[in-house]
């Protein structure tokens, strides 16, 4: 799913809310949970999942088509832990196949 049909999805499900007013929603959420991560900060939500940051140390890369070596910075890196709800929902649906 890309950012558009789960615009779509919300303004199906909350037929009362404007695309524009979802668009703003879904954009404001993806924004704050941006924030909070660039600030150093984690976001949880509760049978979600959370967001967090992962540091990754500098190291020696390779070009892909030279195989000649770059230097590759230390970094940030997003990271996302499921919650357990989603960890069990998504291994209901995998058990359900199974039994298929």
């Amino acid at each position: 799913m890309i950012r558009s049909e789960l615009v779509q999805k919300i303004c199906q499900d909350f037929p009362d809310l404007t695309q524009r007013e979802v668009e703003a929603v879904v954009a404001g959420l993806f924004d704050s949970i941006i924030e909070q991560l660039a600030d150093g900060g984690r976001v949880e939500l509760r049978g979600f999942g959370a967001f967090s940051t992962r540091q990754r140390d500098a190291r020696t890369g390779r070009n892909p088509r030279t195989g000649d070596p770059v230097d590759v910075a230390a970094k940030r890196v997003p990271y996302f832990k499921p919650g357990k709800e989603m960890r069990e929902r998504l291994n209901l649906n995998a058990q359900r196949a199974d039994n298929d």
